[in-house]
């Protein structure tokens, strides 16, 4: 399949090339903390440590941001969006995590502050 017609591993149901791949490639910014949400969960889904660290907030990163490896993950489902956060629940093999996430412009982007796994 040619990679332009690839699909996005977010579960957008478009393409990687018209969703996640231009805030991956650094060619546009994320519009919505929902967008921005998608994307980092297609830089977990690449290994792109750059992404993740560019998207989150100083005061709360970690040193180390790096993607497990071994982790092959297989869906993304946003249980709702609305203001500043975004509720998701992200699967991989074996497993899933549901959290709310937090979200808030810095300079005028949208960067991840934290959220809470439930």
């Amino acid at each position: 399949m040619d990679r332009l017609q690839q699909p996005c591993p977010c579960g957008s149901e478009t393409t990687y090339d018209g969703c996640c791949g231009p805030l991956l490639a650094h060619t546009a910014q994320a519009t919505t903390p929902e967008q921005l949400m998608r994307s980092r969960y297609t830089a977990h889904v690449r290994g792109d440590a750059d992404h993740l660290f560019r998207t989150w907030h100083p005061r709360t990163r970690p040193d180390d941001v790096r993607p497990d490896p071994h982790t092959r993950w297989t869906g993304l489902r946003i249980v709702a969006a609305a203001g500043g956060t975004v509720e998701f629940v992200a699967s991989w093999e074996g497993g899933s995590m549901h959290e709310v996430s937090r979200f808030e412009q810095r300079a005028g982007r949208w960067v991840y502050v934290d959220g809470d796994v439930t």
